[in-house]
């Protein structure tokens, strides 16, 4: 009569998404909106440990994760990118069988399938402050349009 292996009894806690202090605590992460914070974490919700650079997910199937309109999560993916949150390995295209097949997407905050050390280009991203304009003093209220002076109470 055989036992059952000791992890057979256990129930683990199952799969959940880590997100690193250091990550949260970037400029990028800080100042992202909660509809490109969620689609980080639903990209991330199918990251593995090995297939970092083949993670596909669609706008279609994002939108449907995160309950919003199809048209939302576009925006949202552009802003992970111009953030250095993802980055795109493959477009998305037809298949051989005509088949559309979705984009490929990889984190870099993670090293890559070819073991490629993370980028981690995110955490260079700065925030663009608006240009300083110098003070410019007040029209003179007494003009009229044409640049003359009106004479008031005369």
């Amino acid at each position: 009569m055989s036992r059952k292996p000791y992890k057979a009894k256990k129930k683990g806690a199952g799969r959940f998404v880590q997100l690193p202090e250091w990550l949260q605590a970037s400029e990028a992460w800080a100042t992202l909106k909660p509809g490109p914070r969620a689609l980080y974490v639903e990209i991330k919700r199918r990251y593995t440990g090995s297939n970092n650079g083949q993670i596909a997910l669609s706008h279609r199937e994002a939108a449907q994760r995160l309950n919003v309109s199809r048209n939302t999560p576009g925006a949202w993916f552009k802003e992970l990118e111009q953030r250095g949150f993802i980055r795109m390995t493959q477009g998305h295209h037809l298949g051989p069988s005509g088949i559309g097949q979705s984009s490929r997407w990889a984190l870099e905050e993670v090293p890559t399938d070819n073991m490629r050390t993370a980028p981690k280009s995110f955490m260079a991203w700065r925030d663009k402050q608006k240009p300083r304009t110098e003070t410019v003093p007040p029209r003179h209220n007494g003009c009229d349009t044409k640049g003359n002076l009106r004479v008031v109470g005369g």
